[in-house]
């Protein structure tokens, strides 16, 4: 298994201060915060006091699915940060949010990084995008040439996925809100087909409509509804999992069972290396690609 810590060096909006204690400390552009992390289960490097010295805010935790957040120092609910990915500016919208989550998965970068230099390799492709939240992964396949659908059963997040496809100069991606098994569903049936597929799917969700979504239940359907939508000839499957105990050999079982077309398959960790500390794993991910 590769651990995958090879943070874009362009990426200078976002840096992992110190992680441990059950916490992480984070810069996100100029705001430094406090958030829960409950694999970070080491010391911090850095006392409680130059934490809270440093940061302008802190996420405290009122039950298991929501808090608030506490400042420290005046800043805006809503500010902006930069993406720079192979000399493309992308430009993202934060916001405080009731479930800790700020707008953004910064260790997603790795993956973000290696499925625009598969975009480009590309004639045209088609790209689906699910559980695709606030875009950033839509955005940067629509900034290197794909032809992109978004989809999230999340009416408000599409709309912030939508500004941040504007603020970042760009048009053109499809929105769907829609429960992410539905769709792959009625695309199956529909006989599309698309060369590039990117899902983040949470551990626990619920649909457009109400549809309940449970990680270990509901990942083995997608991924096979997955192989039956990829493009035969020419295909880039990216799946992340962020679930405590989610082993990398269930992502490499699932590739090979449901995507049996002697595609080249990389499984690894996502993680981030904090300025001061440690390496702060933060998901599993399976990388398949063919043809590129």
């Amino acid at each position: 298994m590769t651990i995958s810590v090879d943070f874009p060096k362009d990426f200078k909006d976002y840096e992992l201060i110190d992680c441990g204690n059950f916490e992480k400390l984070e810069r996100f552009g100029s705001i430094i915060l406090i958030r829960p992390e409950p694999q970070a289960i080491w010391d911090k490097a850095l006392n409680d006091a130059a934490w809270q010295k440093m940061a302008h805010g802190q996420f405290m935790v009122k039950n298991s699915s929501s808090g608030q957040w506490a400042k420290m120092k005046p800043f805006n609910d809503r500010w902006f940060m930069e993406i720079k990915l192979q000399n493309q500016l992308l430009k993202a919208r934060l916001a405080l949010t009731s479930f800790k989550h700020v707008g953004i998965f910064p260790e997603q970068a790795p993956n973000w990084v290696y499925m625009t230099q598969a975009i480009r390799k590309m004639n045209q492709p088609k790209m689906l995008n699910l559980f695709a939240y606030t875009g950033l992964a839509s955005i940067a396949a629509r900034s290197a040439g794909a032809e992109v659908t978004h989809v999230d059963s999340v009416k408000q997040v599409v709309t912030w996925a939508n500004e941040n496809q504007t603020h970042s100069q760009l048009d053109g991606i499809k929105w769907v809100v829609e429960d992410a098994l539905k769709f792959a569903q009625r695309e199956v049936k529909r006989g599309k087909k698309y060369n590039v597929i990117v899902l983040d799917p949470p551990a626990y969700g619920h649909g457009a409509n109400g549809e309940s979504w449970i990680l270990e239940r509901n990942l083995n359907e997608m991924m096979k509804l997955i192989s039956q939508l990829l493009d035969p000839h020419q295909h880039l499957v990216i799946l992340n999992t962020y679930s405590l105990g989610f082993s990398s050999l269930i992502i490499e079982n699932l590739f090979k069972d449901s995507i049996k077309s002697g595609s080249n398959l990389q499984v690894g960790e996502l993680a981030l290396k904090a300025r001061e500390g440690h390496v702060l794993p933060l998901g599993v991910y399976g990388r398949l690609s063919k043809g590129i």
